[in-house]
């Protein structure tokens, strides 16, 4: 299988920035998809910005012009970096990857981790 971990979140004012970091347990280049979504309180879990292996990249529309997703391949890693935050974009934020190759084929998440944004 493969492991995400989450970090980065945490309290941060209105018009603030915050980076988010997503680790997996393996290379993430053959990856077809991975990215991030989130889950408010009483919402259905909704897409924040993915990637794919074409280096195509798709935001919400609720983030686009202010956050932005990038990837270190060498370490495993992507990020999500968050700009002019809102206190709507208050919620828990996962981490996801889907693959069709390998032995680890499938899609896999992180469990989570908090962005609280204050008014």
């Amino acid at each position: 299988q493969v492991q995400l971990v989450e970090s980065g979140g945490g309290l941060v004012q209105a018009g603030g920035s915050l980076r988010l970091s997503c680790a997996a347990s393996r290379s993430i280049s053959s990856f077809n998809i991975m990215g991030w979504y989130r889950q408010a309180p009483g919402k259905q879990r909704e897409l924040v910005a993915t990637t794919t292996t074409s280096g195509g990249t798709n935001y919400g529309n609720s983030v686009t012009g202010r956050f932005t997703l990038s990837r270190d391949n060498d370490k495993n890693t992507v990020y999500l970096q968050m700009s002019s935050l809102k206190p709507e974009d208050t919620a828990v934020y996962y981490c996801y990857t889907y693959t069709r190759s390998g032995v680890s084929a499938g899609a896999y998440w992180g469990q989570g981790t908090q962005v609280t944004v204050s008014s």
